[in-house]
Order: structure tokens, then C-alpha cells, then sequence
């Protein structure tokens, strides 16, 4: 994925695209989304590089080969990383083998709290074609807390009850609650952010939620095997800073549906139910020659989130359009009135 991302920016900038546009420091405006990540070994010597640009921050190591929280942890010394790779004696960084590959990314250390607590969102989205795009976002997702309140000071950072918030780790916790199991829904964050944050600002995070996946599924769609009989549920988890900024920490295909509660057990069920409603509308069987589009009544509790082809033809609707002398005043009022807008379109 974050190689992908990489890949895609690049290509955008070389299009000329004004997605790919830079602030004075260089920083993407449109497509910073994603902490900035390396795969160790491979990219060791950039890693280095870019941790000796501030030498005081933290980063966050993780195994791609495990789930779970499994193998995750924190450092914010160099010599912590060698120690940790069985070779300190050299200057260059090796593993022992490629099942022992991880990324590494810069933590992010100003973490939006709820009730000092640390959290990230866990979004469910199905795909049902990759070429061209076409997403599903399921509306009851949710957020996993920590159980012990979040501090930045380093000498908690082999504490994974303050830094981690997989469900995995925290139901071992003292302060672990079974009836809740530290999950919040989705509406209920958004309650609790239009309460204190205001609705407008809380439209707006959603939106940029919505914006960094869907340009994130844009980024692979080229090298995804596409099978108009296929479809794949990926777990999006992000984390929303204090300056109410989204990061896309992690995507999971084929998440876990394992259930630690009664509400957690029915939504999943629900997620299970609605999915195949959208890739079996009707309940009829599958059969390879077909290709039906599932209606609004197939949703359940998913919504549309992006559609490539339609929105390819409002662009040439539109242009069409604007040739025939209609002001772009006129559209807009239009559009609106037939379908809500957001900023991520």
C-alpha cells in the first residue's frame, strides 16, 4: 500500500495533476495522508536519513507479517533499532530473513483524546471493482480505545495499554471493560465531535477520511487483479490527531470478524448480511456470466463512497454542458438541489 501511494503521488506529479501540489516545505497538500513510512531493511539507509532530521521523534515498528498488534513496538533511538536487529556490530542494518520485514512509521504523537484517552477508527469498505473503482463505505464503523490515558513522555513507551489500541492487547489490561470492550460507534463519535467541535468541522473530517480512501484504492487499482465476480471488505484503520487531521495507519484485507461483545457480535453480523446483499442482490446465486448492479434497497447499512464511471460522465455531463452556454453557478445550484455534495468529490 504505502509503496503504491508513493508510486501514485509521482505519478500524479509528473501528469501535472494539481491533487500532487506541494506547500513551501515541500509536504503534499492535497495527498498527505499517510505517515511518513519505510520498509526495513530495504529502505534502512532513507529511514536513518530522515530520523537524523529530528533526532527526538518517535516511531512505530510493526511486522508485515503478523495481525493483532503482534511484534508491535516503539523506539526513538537508533541504537534501540540496531539491538533490536541482531546486528549492532556493523553499521548497516540486516535481517536475518524476509518473513522478518517490517515498516516503520513516524508515531503520531499528538493523538486526538476522549477522555484523555488515545484512539483510532476502524472503517469497514467494500470493493467491488477496481477498474473501474467502485466502493462501498458500511456506516457502522467504530473506535477502539485505549484503556490506560494517553502520555507522550518516553519513558511510557514500552507501555502498549497507552500506545496500542488493538482490542487484542487492551481485553489483558486492568482496566479493560468486557461490556463495551473500549469500543465507541461511529455515530457516536460524530456526536460527541459536533458537540464539541462543531458540525461543520466534523462534516469536514469525515470528508478527508472519505478523501484519503478512496485516493488510497485509486493508488492500487493498477496493480489489482480485477475480476468483475470478485469483491474484497478491507478494515481501514485511522487516527484522527488533535488537529483534527486524519491518518491512514493501516489497511486490512479481510478483517478480523471476531466478536469480544453482544453489539460488536450483531454489527459484524450485520456487516457480514449487508455485504452479500451488495455482491448477491436479490439473494439470487452468483453465476459467472453475471454483472448486476445492486440497487439502493441492497445497501442496507453501506453507502456508496465512490463510483468511477459515474462520476466520469458528470465530468463530461458538466463539460457538455458549460459548451452549451450553462454558467457554473447554475450547475452547482442544480447539482445540489438533486444530490448532497462533499468536499472529497
Amino acid at each position: 500500500m504505502v509503496k503504491n501511494i508513493k508510486r501514485y503521488r509521482k505519478d500524479l506529479e509528473k501528469e501535472g495533476s494539481a491533487l500532487a501540489e506541494k506547500d513551501e516545505n515541500g509536504k503534499y497538500i492535497h495527498l498527505d495522508f499517510l505517515p511518513i513510512t519505510f520498509l526495513l531493511p530495504a529502505d534502512y539507509n532513507l529511514f536513518v536519513e530522515e530520523f537524523r532530521k529530528n533526532p527526538s521523534s518517535t516511531w512505530i515498528m510493526k511486522p508485515t507479517g503478523k495481525a493483532r498488534g503482534i511484534g508491535i513496538f516503539l523506539i526513538n533511538r537508533l541504537s534501540q533499532l540496531k539491538k533490536w536487529s541482531r546486528d549492532s556490530r556493523t553499521s548497516t542494518f540486516a535481517a536475518p530473513s524476509a518473513k522478518d520485514a517490517y515498516v516503520i512509521s513516524k508515531y503520531i504523537d499528538n493523538p486526538l483524546l476522549i477522555g484523555g484517552k488515545k484512539f483510532d477508527l476502524r472503517l469497514y469498505v467494500l470493493v467491488t471493482s477496481y477498474r473501474p473503482l467502485k466502493c462501498y463505505i458500511y456506516k457502522l464503523g467504530f473506535c477502539r480505545f485505549c484503556t490506560v490515558k494517553y502520555t507522550p513522555n518516553t519513558t511510557e513507551l514500552d507501555n502498549m495499554f497507552v500506545h496500542l489500541t488493538n482490542v487484542s492487547i487492551q481485553k489483558h489490561g486492568e482496566d479493560y471493560n468486557p461490556n463495551h470492550g473500549g469500543k465507541w460507534t461511529v455515530h457516536n463519535l460524530k456526536f460527541y465531535l459536533e458537540g464539541t467541535r462543531g458540525k461543520e468541522v466534523t462534516d469536514r473530517l469525515f470528508d478527508e477520511m472519505y478523501w484519503c480512501i478512496v485516493h488510497s484504492l485509486k493508488a492500487v487499482s493498477g496493480v489489482m487483479a480485477n475480476d468483475r465476480h470478485c469483491f474484497e471488505c478491507y478494515g481501514y484503520d485511522i487516527i484522527i490527531d488533535d488537529n483534527l487531521k486524519p491518518w491512514l495507519i493501516e489497511v486490512n484485507a479481510s478483517p478480523s470478524l471476531t466478536s469480544t461483545t453482544a453489539n460488536d457480535r450483531i454489527m459484524k453480523y450485520s456487516l457480514i448480511n449487508d455485504t452479500i446483499s451488495i455482491v448477491c442482490p436479490g439473494g439470487e446465486i452468483a453465476d459467472v456470466r453475471w454483472n448486476k448492479v445492486p440497487s439502493k434497497d441492497c445497501y442496507g447499512n453501506y453507502e456508496l463512497l465512490y463510483d468511477e464511471e459515474l462520476a466520469q460522465s458528470d465530468v463530461l455531463e458538466r463539460d457538455s454542458k458549460s459548451r452549451i452556454g450553462m454558467t457554473s453557478l447554475a450547475m452547482r445550484n442544480r447539482d445540489t438541489k438533486q444530490r448532497p455534495t462533499t468536499t472529497w468529490k
